[in-house]
């Protein structure tokens, strides 16, 4: 399923052209994408575990509410809040004016800019360090931090000394996933003028015509998705989140003093208004000032919802196949997460080759391969999401449950449809909700395999931002938002309940 898409990347890398625009522009994008990368694995690694670290340790005004809400930016898509700020700092052109003028400096965040487009990617993407740490730190025994305050450590030196090397693997894992989904990304970067290797994909296929160049803007990519993943399973290897074998026990949060107990909520109010608050209710507050196209959006919301969906039971019957069938295979495992490392774009213009002797064989079937295609493209870019959780559920399954379904009767696939499966129901389920919010909010894949006329929120949403008729793209922007927040909630929820004795 991977192997097929970067191998079509490949091969059609190898091909000739006259006008080679990768040739050109491959090491100045790869460079902006390499800083970008840089710049929000950072932010997201600090903001990320400083905000985990106070929701499971400390007790602060609103504590109980953030512990969920910080979540809720994995429900809107970056270049959602990219249309919000980019509309709010133009609507805010006389302050910066009076601002100039006053003191001969601008505002401090332009969005159009790398800068702003890391501050933005790092507000839409910190979650999964947040939600991976936060887990890690729940996990993480009462006892190793008793010791390291008994030693005379503080609330940061236990973090930095105890906790945080414990964590590590976790931390690894969020970062990761965060560098990927910035390398991923299009819809913001393209919006705020950033010119990526993915934004170079999009571009050297939907304004040259040329797969050539796109596939070779996209071997960077696949170099760059290979790092990622080899320095993730470094981030894991030989750790743990618990160290030793004693008993496990929860964490008591402490009290915080009043300047500090305020400085967290604070802090946390900081990032959940970066990352939502600002730039969503910025959007809510101009649905006002526009007339929606009722009938497009409905139809686009059941094409996203649709193939989110398919998309998802796709993937996951996938991956629980996968699961089951390489326990003892681990490099398959490998290959698969490579897929989540790499860019939609990347995967859509791997099955381009493919789509063109399918439609070369079967000329009438163009938009039925092409939905098929786009939803293959999906699975290969999200199998290691859900490949992940339902490894995790399936490990519960022992070998002595296995024996005893063997013992009554039940083969291979019998064991596995009466203990596997109703054992790994609910990671099953967490895998298919994580695919579909993260359907939803693709862009650059369904962008280049769709039919004609097939467009869903996201794709609605971007050619309006082309346009830049930021009031129209914002509904259907927020309509993602809906449609994926009670996803994320439920996730959040299995979050805190993911920890020994739950």
């Amino acid at each position: 399923m991977v192997a097929l898409p970067l191998a079509g990347v490949v091969l059609a890398a190898l091909g000739t052209e006259t006008a080679d625009i990768a040739g050109r522009d491959v090491a100045r994008y790869a460079i902006t994408s390499a800083w970008l990368a840089l710049l929000v694995g950072t932010a997201t690694a600090v903001v990320g575990t400083i905000a985990a670290w106070l929701v499971v340790m400390y007790r602060f005004p609103g504590r109980g509410l953030f512990a969920w809400a910080l979540a809720l930016p994995l429900a809107a898509p970056a270049f959602a809040l990219a249309y919000g700020y980019a509309d709010l700092l133009d609507v805010a052109g006389p302050l910066r004016t009076a601002l100039r003028g006053a003191t001969g400096q601008d505002l401090p965040f332009e969005p159009r800019s790398i800068g702003g487009a890391a501050f933005i990617l790092s507000a839409a993407f910190y979650p999964y360090v947040y939600l991976a740490m936060r887990a890690a730190f729940i996990n993480q025994s009462a006892g190793a931090l008793e010791a390291a305050r008994m030693l005379g450590c503080g609330g940061l030196g236990a973090l930095r000394r105890v906790a945080l090397p414990m964590a590590r693997p976790a931390l690894a894992a969020g970062v990761a996933l965060a560098v990927m989904e910035t390398l991923a990304d299009y819809g913001a970067v393209q919006f705020l003028s950033v010119q990526t290797l993915t934004t170079g994909v999009v571009r050297a296929w939907s304004v040259y015509g040329s797969t050539v160049s796109a596939a070779r803007f996209a071997l960077p990519l696949l170099l760059a998705a290979a790092l990622l993943l080899w320095l993730e399973r470094a981030g894991r290897k030989g750790r743990t989140h618990e160290g030793g074998k004693a008993r496990w026990r929860a964490i008591d949060s402490q009290p915080l003093g009043p300047v500090q107990r305020w400085a967290a909520s604070a802090f946390c109010l900081f990032l959940l208004a970066a990352g939502l608050l600002v730039p969503i209710g910025w959007l809510i507050w101009n649905l006002g000032q526009t007339s929606p196209d009722w009938p497009r959006l409905a139809g686009a919301m059941r094409t996203s919802l649709s193939l989110g969906a398919a998309g998802a039971l796709v993937t996951v019957a996938l991956a629980t196949m996968l699961a089951l069938g390489t326990r003892n295979l681990p490099l398959a495992g490998r290959i698969a997460s490579l897929g989540y490392a790499t860019p939609g774009a990347v995967m859509a213009i791997g099955l381009l080759a493919p789509a063109g002797v399918i439609w070369t064989i079967a000329p009438g079937s163009g938009a039925a391969i092409a939905v098929t295609l786009l939803i293959l493209a999906y699975a290969a870019r999200l199998m290691a999401a859900a490949l992940e959780p339902i490894d995790a559920g399936l490990a519960r399954v022992t070998p002595s449950m296995r024996h005893a379904a063997r013992t009554l009767g039940r083969g291979e696939t019998g064991a596995a449809l009466a203990v596997d499966l109703p054992v790994a129901r609910g990671t099953m389920l967490t895998a298919g909700l994580i695919v579909f919010v993260d359907i939803l909010k693709e862009l650059p894949a369904t962008l280049i395999l769709r039919p004609f006329d097939f467009d869903t929120l996201a794709v609605i949403a971007n050619n309006y931002a082309l346009d830049e008729r930021l009031g129209q793209a914002g509904l259907p922007s927020l309509l993602i938002v809906l449609l994926a927040t009670p996803a994320v909630i439920w996730l959040t929820g299995r979050v805190a309940r993911a920890r020994p004795g739950a």
